[in-house]
């Protein structure tokens, strides 16, 4: 959390001298007067230290944002109150409208919400058949059997474990053509609009500030399109390919304009 240096404003002292003792002035009486006390300046008030801030937790005024702030004490509180919220947003929006459309992410950032969300279904808590997903991204070129697409990501730590239907889930090709990359990306934002718009989007962010793969000075009116990756990014996945040379250097990614029209978004960071 970012902390706030506490200004204080120091006020100023202006001492007056009095007249030096046997000063003559013409028209004023100079008989010798009674000793007076000097005067001593006040003390100035001691300089704070920058960057100080109070003991204990810092609260704001939260029902003034304009987005909800949550600050949660660790990951496994972060998974249960995300699960929680998922949860009931599928049973809320299958009873209301047939199905629910979720926007889910990868990452090291959602696999403990994963985790909650699959152990509630085994419980008998949660339903997954009616549910409709879109992830956000890809790497590009990928292909969709590799050991570090996303969509074996998502299969391996939500989708098999739970009884979703293998045509409700949508996830960026990474091994399309190039040349009918970009009927692809339109294709995919037709979909969203045909599953009737995304009711819950998840989002973690990058070390670069990447949402999705959204770099910094993306456009907000941006859809899902082909994108080049920074090099923070590149080398942020550099561990996952066993070095930065085998990182793609393109990606797929969903527009800050496809993620804002979501009903609903939670912005996670760790």
């Amino acid at each position: 959390m970012r902390q706030t240096a506490q200004t204080v404003k120091l006020r100023r002292h202006v001492v007056l001298p009095r007249a030096a003792a046997g000063l003559i002035v013409p028209g004023v009486d100079v008989r010798p007067r009674r000793k007076e006390r000097p005067v001593t300046p006040p003390k100035a008030s001691p300089t704070p230290r920058v960057g100080r801030v109070p003991r204990g937790p810092i609260e704001g005024p939260r029902d003034r944002e304009l987005i909800h702030t949550l600050v949660v004490p660790d990951h496994d509180d972060l998974a249960l109150r995300l699960a929680d919220r998922i949860v009931e947003i599928i049973a809320r929006e299958t009873a209301a409208k047939g199905r629910c459309v979720l926007g889910v992410a990868t990452g090291s950032t959602p696999l403990g919400i994963y985790r909650e969300l699959i152990r509630r279904h085994q419980a008998g808590e949660v339903d997954f058949s009616r549910v409709v997903t879109f992830n956000l991204d890809e790497y590009y070129p990928m292909p969709p059997d590799s050991p570090h697409s996303y969509r074996r990501y998502m299969w391996e730590n939500l989708f098999a474990h739970v009884n979703i239907r293998p045509e409700q889930v949508h996830i960026p090709d990474g091994g399309v053509p190039r040349e009918t990359l970009a009927e692809h990306c339109a294709a995919y934002e037709r979909a969203i609009v045909e599953a009737g718009g995304i009711d819950f989007q998840m989002l973690g962010v990058g070390k670069s500030g990447h949402i999705g793969f959204n770099e910094p000075g993306s456009s907000p009116d941006e859809r899902t399109r082909l994108v080049t990756l920074d090099t923070v990014t590149r080398k942020d996945a550099s561990a996952d390919f066993f070095g930065e040379d085998n990182v793609p250097r393109e990606a797929i990614t969903m527009g800050i304009a496809t993620i804002l029209e979501a009903r609903e978004i939670a912005l996670i960071a760790t």
